[in-house]
């Protein structure tokens, strides 16, 4: 797989002070300190007097220009960070490996980050190698594949239309994905096999970040692609790409993105990483409380500071209005959600071994983990715990969940060794 592309863009550190949208207007809006005051808790922390103070009181959090960055951004401009006694500093990175280098390298603290990239470091997939910590789950669902129109004009406009002219027009088709042992990769070969496609050998697939998705199909440098929100609705708004599948069609509520940050820093800021989970655990509540929270979330982070790009194209989909760029139009219960009733925060044990499943099914990992221990040690339900209790929320009394994807298979997280070697179409 090719290196991750370079930006021409120049990376932009900011802080809030950057966003159009007042910042007064969002608060009041929020009733963040006014909910604070009815606990009986001081705006200044939610934390007992003195032990369980943060030792940190400045985070700076990695994101990546997307729609589910929405949480962590959310969670500065609102004050959730306050309530809590810290201040997140949300920090626009270039592309994956960019917030993978400086996750490793202490630059950051913590990071919206692809849950698989995450586990990628922990197993030292690529070079990397260090302990990792997955604190949250931030969204789920959300995603999606895009093909070019020159590819739908042709019958490309879903995944077995994909197949019958990958078979009959020969050539070298090319796919992009974000990062290699990432989410985006995943579903992209996921979905490619379940409709017969192998993506290692019928196709060339190179990594690009996010934002230079549209760009890079518009030149005709690749066929498709599988990128968060809100870069395949951009490519429709602009006429040069179609939706042939969601990625809760491969997998109804499957975990995205995550908090993350390193064991390291658990270890050395415990309280600090509680204070950071329960701010954005708000904030992710506060998305999905109401149609106007969404509104308001899809102004404030369409900002040149964030995602940098027109409201109308990130709203529409976080409402679940989605169109294929042909004309179908539909409304999907299944779009990206940010908290569901506590639903989507919760580090299921099984969601991380479902994607060392596919590292190594793809070869990515050239033996089987001990993959319930590895996801133990990297999902930290115990932080997870502490900050749900802090902000209200209810916790699930299972660390697994069930599952069926795609192509029928049900992933339970018990055998995860036959899992992985299951599939018929693989490294």
């Amino acid at each position: 797989m090719t290196k991750p592309q370079q930006p021409q863009n120049q990376e932009i550190h900011h802080d809030e002070a950057k966003i159009n949208l007042p910042r007064r207007s969002l608060l009041q809006s929020a009733g963040v300190f006014a909910g604070a005051s009815m606990m009986g808790l001081s705006t200044g922390g939610v934390w007992a007097a003195g032990s369980d103070k943060p030792e940190k009181t400045e985070v700076r959090i990695g994101f990546i220009p997307l729609t589910d960055c929405a949480s962590v951004v959310m969670a500065s401009v609102l004050g959730f960070d306050k309530k809590y006694g810290i201040k997140i500093v949300p920090t626009k990175e270039s592309s994956w490996a960019s917030v993978r280098d400086k996750l490793v390298n202490g630059e950051l603290d913590a990071a919206h980050v692809l849950y698989g990239l995450l586990y990628g470091v922990q197993m030292g997939i690529g070079g990397a190698k260090k302990d990792m910590a997955v604190l949250m789950t931030l969204n789920n669902n959300g995603q999606a594949i895009t093909l070019s129109k020159k590819l739908a004009e042709q019958g490309a406009v879903d995944g077995a239309g994909l197949a019958k002219l990958m078979a009959r027009e020969k050539r070298e088709y090319t796919f992009a994905q974000t990062f290699p042992t990432g989410t985006h990769a995943m579903w992209l070969y996921y979905w490619m096999a379940a409709n017969g496609i192998h993506p290692l050998k019928d196709a060339k697939v190179i990594t690009v970040p996010p934002p230079q998705m549209v760009a890079n199909m518009r030149v005709g440098n690749m066929d498709g692609y599988c990128v968060g929100e809100p870069w395949n609705h951009r490519a429709i708004a602009d006429g040069i790409g179609i939706t042939a599948a969601t990625t809760q069609d491969i997998w109804k509520d499957h975990p995205e993105k995550v908090l993350g940050t390193t064991d390291e820093f658990t270890k050395k800021y415990p309280n600090t990483a509680r204070a950071m989970t329960a701010a954005i655990l708000e904030a992710s509540r506060w998305i999905d409380a109401s149609l106007s929270n969404k509104t308001k979330m899809a102004e404030t982070i369409a900002d040149k500071s964030y995602v940098n790009t027109s409201v109308d194209v990130i709203n529409q989909r976080i409402l679940g209005r989605y169109q294929n760029g042909l004309g179908k139009t539909w409304d999907d219960p299944n779009y990206m959600k940010f908290f569901n009733d506590g639903a989507v925060n919760f580090p299921y044990l099984s969601d991380a071994m479902w994607f060392m499943t596919q590292h190594k099914r793809w070869g990515l990992l050239k033996t089987d983990p001990d993959y319930l221990a590895v996801a133990k040690a990297v999902n930290r339900i115990d932080i997870y715990k502490d900050a749900a209790a802090m902000a209200k929320v209810n916790v699930p009394k299972d660390a697994m969940r069930s599952s069926k994807l795609m192509d029928g298979t049900v992933w339970d997280g018990k055998n995860p060794a036959a899992y992985a070697a299951s599939f018929k179409i693989k490294a």
